[in-house]
């Protein structure tokens, strides 16, 4: 069964999606209740799969440890872990104090090291598991306006790349998902400081993409859901950004 967090829109959901379709069991989390029971009946209408609904916020060491512990009772403990949450705000240096800072590790770097370590101990267990973080292409290369994510996300990354190492020889995949410009709520927040239609914007947010246009998060989840199955049996440590060409390094 697999358990992916911030699953009420967006990529998360995509991904709970995806994997429901597949026939896996899912367990999803959002901090806000109305958006995520909508988001469970959409996916149990479409799949027809058994989901559990948890309102949980995972920059919270309680809520983590209550969610996975409900997960467990409900549906057993999870074999594909999708850890999910907002990204640091956008801006620049000089913008920032130390409570930011703080933010920024809470958000992107502590709410997957806590998945983590209550996922991990059963999947060790039956030596069988697959661990994703949804990143960046920040990992990659970094974005003008986004330092806190530049800074704080390719230590996810580092983290990511070091349990693969250890975890590798237990069956146990881990890798980094880092999208580019995916048709999220985040994309479309400088929508309305733009002054352009949305057709406009996001004709805009697509002009630098050699695919060029923006991504769907149908599109970015079947990556997640191919990394997540027995398909990817020989793909663990990889910072794969899926971003229509938009990272222009080799590395």
């Amino acid at each position: 069964m697999a358990l992916v967090t911030a699953a009420s829109k967006g990529m998360g959901k995509a991904c709970a999606l995806g994997l429901a379709g597949e026939g896996a069991r899912v367990a999803v989390c959002a901090r806000n209740e109305g958006e995520l029971k909508a988001a469970a009946d959409e996916i149990r209408t479409k799949t027809k799969a058994e989901v559990l609904a948890v309102r949980a916020d995972v920059t919270k060491p309680e809520d983590v440890k209550a969610l996975v512990a409900q997960v467990r009772r409900a549906l057993g403990d999870p074999d594909i872990l999708i850890a999910n949450c907002g990204g640091p705000p956008r801006g620049f240096f000089e913008e920032f104090g130390d409570d930011a800072w703080h933010g920024a590790v809470e958000v992107s770097l502590m709410s997957t090291v806590r998945l983590v370590r209550e996922v991990l101990p059963a999947m060790r267990t039956k030596r069988w598991g697959r661990i994703l973080t949804i990143q960046s292409v920040s990992v990659k290369q970094p974005l003008p306006d986004l330092l806190l994510s530049n800074a704080v996300r390719p230590g996810v990354a580092g983290m990511m790349k070091s349990l693969a190492l250890q975890l590798g020889k237990e069956n146990i995949l881990v890798n980094t998902l880092c999208p580019g410009k995916i048709l999220t709520d985040r994309l479309l927040g400088g929508l309305k400081q733009s002054g352009l239609s949305r057709e406009e914007y996001l004709a805009r947010q697509g002009a630098e993409v050699p695919l060029g246009r923006v991504g769907t998060a149908e599109e970015f989840a079947n990556v997640a859901v191919f990394l997540a199955s027995e398909r990817a049996s020989y793909v663990t440590g990889v910072s794969l950004q899926i971003d229509g060409g938009l990272v222009r390094g080799l590395f």
